[in-house]
């Protein structure tokens, strides 16, 4: 018998990671421009630090053990056998083109099972190691939660392939309960669709199984729960697990509806829904009005309810400058009314964000791109990072700096020191932030024809070639967009300087023509800041003479 070996998770690189309010978009191949598949990501988080894990592939000697720790806390959870075998994972992404994303919905508490030792995050990074397609990441996942139990609550989950996207949902049974009760729904392939902290499937085919699988006592379990007594046919997974209250209609399933409307001219419909009005849910998915892009799907992260009800641009709480950001805690109780804020896509407080692009015409090597970012998805930069390469760039390295500890060659602190600037001055540095924003991510969308040409002439020759050029090209490009960053950053410190604006011609600061700064200029505030400030402290303020 081989020696018992114990190998510690290398997926646990991200230590401290609470990735609990997370947005995923998913888009299937008919209802893209080029034929991609798509998923996206915001690991949203106030103490996750935005950085990218590469997990190279390996063999492993008979009995060795793999030793779980939680993806939020780097708890220790127990042991699982480890498999022969395991597959390269870039971030999300895996060597065969495979992606699974997330976003936690908890749902009904006392079904968290604390005696499981597979938790959401470790079940992702352990399956895109173990798996090269959709449907076998979904038998890898239900097969290790059914043997070693589930620690986490209520979960949605995108797993897609260049072919295939579904959206699985999962929740546990309660404590020495092993297993969870899920089911997993197949996108169509000419429809989009999305998930934000909370569960979105309701009824599902029970006789589909080319498009629906689920666990066998999904339904039953809930009936001897009393979550449901109805017919098997009206069974709604996300009522009986998942009851949403006002919270979480208006700041997860709002998030969904805002996406939808930007592709879709049904979704006014919903708004009665998004508002508690209405009990007719949003559908799990939506058949477009035009095709998406990869930069429909970077664009779409970027969203603040621009042009809906929900703008969040269009009310006092914007501030002077029309910041459509609100900071902590989301709810507030003013004369023992309570008011909520809303929650969009774009939050400042983003570890890393991703677009992953996955197409069946390419191989693997090429066909997958990471479009990798790191803090607010508005504010980042996509950068594109081949599902192939074996090197993390120094600017997205786990050990360049922590939440403790600011570097300036990381690409978190690099974007969250413009990020941070801008939302004082929203209004105006927004303005500055997105030419340089659109002009990096333009260069790499024009240049991704010619260097995925030249990768796949390497590779019919040497794969291994391929692979080097692909990750000297991947590790550059995010290297050169942080110190570009960088540069947009002291650019901005210099003409905002105490909330003056210095004046510019031709893309230079101006001086008086003796060597000295011209005089900056003074912009004030909005008329309506004036107008509320003048409401409340008009009388000590007003000029008498």
């Amino acid at each position: 018998m081989k020696k018992f070996f114990i190998l510690f998770a290398t997926i646990c690189c991200w230590h401290i990671t609470n990735t609990d309010a997370c947005t995923s978009l998913l888009a299937g191949r008919g209802a893209t421009t080029d034929g991609s598949t798509f998923i996206t990501y915001a690991a949203d988080s106030h103490t996750l630090y935005g950085s990218l894990v590469y997990i190279p592939a390996a063999h492993y000697p008979e009995n060795t053990m793999f030793e779980v720790k939680e993806w939020d806390t780097g708890k220790p959870l127990g042991h699982i056998p480890q498999v022969e075998s395991t597959y390269a994972v870039m971030g999300n992404m895996n060597e065969y083109q495979l992606s699974i994303t997330e976003s936690t919905w908890g749902g009904r508490p006392e079904l968290v099972d604390t005696t499981g030792i597979i938790d959401y995050g470790s079940l992702m990074f352990i399956t895109l190691q173990r798996a090269k397609t959709a449907r076998e990441a979904i038998k890898v996942m239900t097969d290790l939660v059914k043997k070693h139990g589930y620690y986490s609550s209520g979960e949605s989950f995108s797993i897609a392939d260049p072919n295939e996207v579904w959206i699985m949902e999962m929740i546990g049974k309660g404590v020495h309960n092993k297993g969870a009760v899920w089911v997993a729904v197949r996108i169509p392939d000419d429809c989009i669709s999305a998930h934000a902290n909370q569960a979105r499937i309701h009824t599902f085919p029970l006789d589909d199984k080319d498009n629906c699988v689920y666990s066998p006592d999904v339904i039953s379990f809930a009936r001897e729960k009393g979550y449901f007594d109805g017919l098997n046919k009206d069974f709604s997974f996300a009522n009986a697990y998942a009851p949403a209250d006002f919270g979480a209609l208006r700041g997860c399933e709002a998030r969904v509806w805002s996406f939808f409307r930007k592709f879709n001219n049904t979704m006014d419909d919903y708004l009665s829904y998004i508002n508690g009005e209405s009990k007719t849910p949003i559908p799990l998915y939506v058949k477009p009005n035009r095709k998406l892009s990869a930069q429909d799907m970077k664009d779409a992260m970027r969203d603040h309810f621009e042009n809906t009800p929900f703008d969040m641009t269009q009310d006092v709480g914007a501030g002077p400058f029309k910041v459509p950001y609100r900071f902590r805690p989301m709810t507030f109780t003013v004369d023992s009314v309570e008011y909520t804020q809303e929650r969009a896509i774009a939050t400042q407080q983003t570890g890393f964000t991703l677009v992953a692009q996955m197409r069946n015409w390419l191989p693997d090597a090429v066909g997958g791109v990471l479009w990798f970012g790191v803090d607010d998805t508005n504010t980042c930069v996509y950068i594109p990072i081949y599902c192939s390469a074996t090197e993390v760039p120094e600017c997205f390295n786990p050990k360049n700096g922590s939440l403790y500890k600011l570097s300036w060659t990381s690409a978190f602190w690099i974007h969250n020191w413009v990020a941070n600037m801008a939302y004082a001055r929203y209004n105006y540095m927004i303005k500055d932030i997105r030419p340089v924003q659109q002009q990096l991510e333009n260069e790499f969308n024009t240049w991704q024809p010619s260097i995925e040409k030249a990768a796949i002439d390497l590779y019919k020759n040497d794969k291994d070639a391929a692979i080097r050029f692909l990750t000297t090209y991947s590790v550059a490009q995010a290297q050169r967009s942080t110190a570009r960053w960088k540069e947009l950053g002291e650019y901005l410190m210099v003409k905002y300087l105490d909330g003056n604006i210095k004046r510019e011609r031709d893309g230079q600061f101006m001086d008086n023509g003796y060597g000295l700064p011209e005089s900056p200029e003074f912009p004030g505030y909005s008329e309506e800041y004036y107008r509320a400030v003048a409401k409340d402290a008009g009388e000590r303020l007003k000029v008498r003479f």
